[in-house]
């Protein structure tokens, strides 16, 4: 066969190789797209218990409780029109606290409960992280949206 005709059988080859690379991928990625999950978007869509994601929200304020152990925390996050039970027990960035957004990595347990494996907490008072700021203004307009009930 020609050098020719060897580099062109070569090259083909590798094109069908990432055809076939990708094929196998994307399926696999399908669910993982939407990697940052709000908690409207846990509610609505509902995320399998196991599943690796990332969390973000606003720290609710009233809900932070540490455990005796001094190093586990209990709260919820909220983007203020849903909230989600989040557990972290670790060492607690210095900017962590109430009405604050933060954003975590972990999976959910079986009972529901977010149990964060990593917490990032935002860097000064004018910081939200980006996706944070997306998902809180997208609930707000959400409620904003909806029609007020009657009062009985």
């Amino acid at each position: 066969m020609k050098p020719k005709h060897q580099r062109l059988v070569l090259a083909g080859a590798a094109v069908a190789a990432l055809g076939i690379a990708a094929a196998l991928a994307l399926p696999a990625l399908q669910d993982q797209a939407a990697y940052f999950y709000a908690p409207a978007d846990v509610v609505a869509k509902g995320v399998a218990p196991g599943q690796a994601i990332r969390l973000g929200g606003l720290v609710e304020k009233g809900s932070l409780t540490r455990s005796a152990d001094g190093l586990t925390i209990h709260f919820r996050v909220t983007d203020r029109l849903e909230s989600v039970p989040v557990d972290y027990t670790g060492i607690v960035p210095d900017l962590f606290r109430e009405g604050q957004g933060m954003i975590a990595d972990g999976r959910f347990d079986a009972d529901g409960t977010f149990k964060a494996e990593t917490l990032l907490a935002k860097h000064d008072e004018k910081y939200m992280p980006p996706e944070v700021a997306k998902a809180v203004e997208k609930a707000e307009a959400a409620a904003k949206a909806r029609p007020e009930k009657p009062a009985p």
